[in-house]
């Protein structure tokens, strides 16, 4: 058996499903980049049947990646596998992944197909797959509630079809380690054929065991293994990607695997993926949380002094914690400022938007002492674009103690330059109501979150938003040292991603 673990991201897609952070195809693009630099092997950039716009961001990314496989997922319906096939085809290296339920439940409940139906389904869809791709994957939804003699039937048949991967995924999170890598272990030992493919899987989070789930999977046979940066997904989230990798990495002695990732990557990616969902990662969480290598307690402070491994089974630098401050300023050039862009993965195809980055960067710098990587990763999640419905023009904000603070914006809607008043609790209640005063957009504020991107109180303040409204979700992200300028440029942010095309979120295995 290999030593080999694959890493699937699916970020770009089943990551997407998280309520509000849908993304825009050049966002998607971005972050494919990162995922290259960070070395995935498999790219999930979407569900390209799912609408126009992830047709295109599928083949955008396509066009995009060189390195890693381009992946999009496909319902085992000829129409999905189309959709599919046609996106991915500009990909230097593609795939499709293919998937249909197995559960008696869904089955009977969703599907209303019998077995024999559901198995036809299966080969047919990974035959017609082939005509664009010889690398099709194949997923059986819902694995954990299926019956293991009909995996083991289904599995066998789309084999002898051509998939060349096959997933077994928790799509509930159900499943519990012990259990999880015994089911995979009897597929992958009565399943016939079972060695001429890769066996994947892919774990929800719902009762915390996504990674545990997956690394069991891993002793048990699996080599590839389904996740998204920082756990995002639908739900409870999907399985860590630097929680996998890095248990592999520092539980060799237990796994005897690795992976193709660069770990000094980690951290710049999640932070990407903070800024550009609007996902803040929690201070606690594992490897990419801002307390991840703090020692608060005197007893382990002590230790760590005298000798780093009494309390740290890995050093901050090897997922990227390493400071790593761009030598650039007020003074600095726009060639310099675009070769920074490129080496942190962030090429930028149009000299407009180039231009445009590059003014908000010497604004930036001349309120700003210290530049840092985070702070240009900022700017370019957040770039204004000309085909926005709103942006910000100017901001006027008076607070003071005994009185209620009154704001005054300034933003254009399609060209119009609007003027909105508001009086509220606090300045980010002012300003959000002199926006509405206007806008009238009757949203339902679900979430206010304010982080800071870089250490100091010089630092630009990241806000998010979450806005409700007739049914969707959408996230607003804005960053400005200002932390009230910050909140109007996320909400609206949020509410450019209200009057956009509605994403239709796909199913997922």
């Amino acid at each position: 058996m290999s030593d080999f673990v694959k890493i699937f991201d699916t970020t770009l897609r089943d990551g997407e499903q998280s309520p509000g952070a849908s993304m825009t195809v050049e966002e998607k693009v971005i972050i494919a980049r990162q995922l290259e630099m960070l070395r995935v092997d498999v790219i999930e950039a979407g569900f390209a049947a799912a609408s126009e716009g992830d047709f295109k961001a599928v083949a955008e990314v396509s066009k995009t990646v060189k390195k890693s496989i381009v992946c999009s997922l496909a319902r085992a319906m000829p129409n999905d596998i189309k959709a599919a096939g046609e996106a991915v085809s500009f990909a230097k290296k593609n795939r499709i992944h293919t998937f249909i339920a197995t559960s008696p439940i869904h089955m009977e409940k969703k599907l209303k197909m019998k077995p024999p139906d559901v198995i036809d389904a299966a080969v047919t869809a990974v035959n017609l797959a082939l005509n664009y791709t010889d690398d099709v994957e194949f997923s059986a939804e819902d694995a954990v509630r299926s019956d293991l003699d009909f995996l083991i039937q289904i599995f066998g048949e789309v084999i002898k079809a051509g998939a060349k991967t096959l997933n077994v995924p928790d799509t509930v999170g159900y499943s519990m380690p012990l259990d999880w890598g015994k089911k995979i272990k009897m597929l992958i030992e009565k399943t016939k054929n079972s060695d001429t493919v890769v066996w994947s899987t892919h774990c929800h989070n719902d009762l915390g065991m996504a990674v545990a789930n997956s690394l069991a999977a891993v002793a048990s046979g699996a080599r590839q293994v389904e996740c998204t940066v920082n756990g995002i997904g639908e739900r409870a989230g999907n399985a860590s990607l630097e929680e996998i990798v890095m248990g592999l990495k520092v539980r060799n002695d237990l796994f005897g695997c690795k992976t193709n990732i660069d770990t000094t990557q980690i951290l710049k990616s999640s932070r990407l993926i903070s800024q550009v969902t609007g996902y803040q990662v929690q201070p606690n969480k594992a490897i990419v949380g801002a307390n991840a290598f703090a020692h608060e307690s005197g007893i382990h402070q002590d230790g760590v002094l005298k000798h780093r491994e009494t309390y740290e089974i890995m050093t901050p630098q090897d997922v990227g914690w390493s400071a790593n401050r761009i030598v650039l300023g007020k003074l600095s050039g726009r060639n310099a400022f675009k070769q920074r862009l490129e080496k942190l993965g962030l090429d930028i195809s149009s000299d407009e938007d180039l231009n445009l980055l590059f003014q908000k960067f010497k604004e930036l710098a001349d309120r700003k002492t210290e530049i840092f990587d985070e702070d240009i990763q900022a700017l370019v999640s957040g770039k204004e674009k000309a085909t926005e419905c709103y942006r910000l023009e100017s901001l006027v904000q008076e607070s003071k103690t005994g009185s209620k603070p009154k704001a005054e914006v300034v933003f254009f809607h399609f060209g119009e330059k609007i003027k909105g008043f508001g009086i509220g609790n606090g300045p980010v209640d002012a300003t959000v109501k002199a926006i509405e005063s206007k806008v009238k957009s009757n949203s339902q504020l679900l979430l206010f979150s304010v982080n800071s991107i870089t250490d100091g109180t010089q630092a630009q303040g990241e806000v998010t938003m979450r806005l409700s409204s007739r049914g969707r979700v959408v996230n607003g992200v804005g960053s400005d040292p200002d932390i009230v300028v910050a909140s109007a440029k996320a909400y609206l942010n949020a509410l450019n991603r209200l009057e956009s095309e509605p994403r239709i979120n796909p199913q997922q295995p």
